[in-house]
């Protein structure tokens, strides 16, 4: 065990979590250590002091466990988690907490804003979402039309179970993909039932694989 540093061992640690569980320690102060996942990702430093409000904040607080959902006004985003103080001496030291995504709040549609109003669309038949030009773009099988949340904001939406994010600016419905292509520039490219490319990017690629199995 000699060399073995904080962050190498939380980081082995952290590959007993799914891909969608981000981890982060905090003294009682700050935050210590931090590792996003491909769903939720609080753009934690270390270094930043624990936010008021955060689930680790109020385990801190409580000097117990705690698990609850957060809000977005907290982070911008909205997430549930699982904060465990620990002692040292009796003394609370600090904190491990996991993060996990939302989970959908019963909806099954997303409402589209188009040039003649909005219309609402089921989750099925959305093909793929697009961030381009500040913009939110979904594509539908019968409509398309921007949206003001963002893409991140639309993984904690959208169930995670039919879409996946591919690249930093698409998130497709999994069961929209007709094929799965080897691209040179972007790792795979896929080809959605509507006949779009888009690029799945070398971030991703690995979790996509695994979530799709291939």
């Amino acid at each position: 065990m000699e060399g073995i540093t904080l962050s190498s061992l939380l980081d082995v640690i952290g590959e007993l979590f799914s891909d969608e569980v981000s981890i982060v320690v905090s003294n009682t102060t700050e935050y210590i250590y931090y590792r996003p996942s491909k769903r939720v990702d609080l753009k934690i430093r270390p270094g930043d002091i624990v936010k008021e409000g955060s689930i680790a904040d109020k385990a801190l607080k409580a000097e117990q466990k705690v698990s609850e959902f957060i809000n977005r006004d907290v982070f911008g985003v909205p997430y549930h988690g699982m904060a465990v103080p620990f002692k040292n001496n009796g003394k609370i030291e600090g904190c491990v907490t996991a993060i996990f995504p939302t989970l959908t709040e019963g909806k099954s549609v997303v409402t589209l804003k188009t040039s003649d109003g909005w219309v609402p669309v089921p989750f099925n038949e959305v093909y793929f979402l697009e961030a381009k030009d500040r913009k939110t773009h979904v594509h539908a099988i019968y409509s398309s039309g921007t949206h003001k949340n963002t893409l991140q904001e639309f993984e904690y939406i959208l169930p995670k179970e039919n879409f996946i994010r591919c690249h930093r600016s698409f998130l497709v419905n999994v069961n929209q993909i007709q094929e799965i292509f080897p691209d040179s520039h972007s790792t795979f490219l896929l080809l959605m039932r509507n006949g779009a490319k888009v690029p799945v990017s070398q971030s991703y690629s690995s979790y996509f694989r695994k979530l799709l199995g291939f």
